[in-house]
C-alpha cells in the first residue's frame, strides 16, 4: 500500500510540475506578446513626437512665438478662416479628381 502511495505521489508531482511548466510557458508567451506590443507603441509614439518636432522646427527657427501670436486679437478668427479655405480647397481637389477620373 505504501508503494502505491509513493508511486501516485510521484505521478502527482510530475503532473504538478508539468502544470507549472505549462503555466510558465503561457506566462512567457504573454510577456513576449506584451513586450512586442510595447515596442510597437513606442515606435508609434516616437513617430508622433518626431512629426510634431518637425512641425515646430521652422517657426522656432524663424523666431516666431506661436503662443504670443495666437494671443493677439483676431488670431482665432484668422485660424478659422484658414481652416475654412483649406477645407474648400480640398473639396475642390476631390471634385476635380472625381470629374477627371483620377484617384
Amino acid at each position: 500500500m505504501k508503494e502505491r502511495d509513493e508511486v501516485s505521489g510521484d505521478i502527482e508531482l510530475k503532473n504538478g510540475r508539468s502544470t507549472v511548466e505549462a503555466e510558465n510557458e503561457r506566462l512567457r508567451a504573454r510577456v513576449a506578446a506584451l513586450e512586442a506590443e510595447l515596442v510597437e507603441v513606442q515606435a508609434r509614439t516616437n513617430a508622433a513626437v518626431a512629426e510634431w518636432q518637425e512641425i515646430a522646427y521652422w517657426p522656432q527657427r524663424w523666431g516666431y512665438d506661436l503662443d504670443a501670436l495666437m494671443r493677439r486679437p483676431g488670431a482665432m478668427e484668422l485660424l478659422a478662416a484658414l481652416r475654412t479655405v483649406r477645407g474648400v480647397w480640398w473639396r475642390l481637389k476631390r471634385l476635380k479628381r472625381r470629374l477627371l477620373g483620377q484617384s
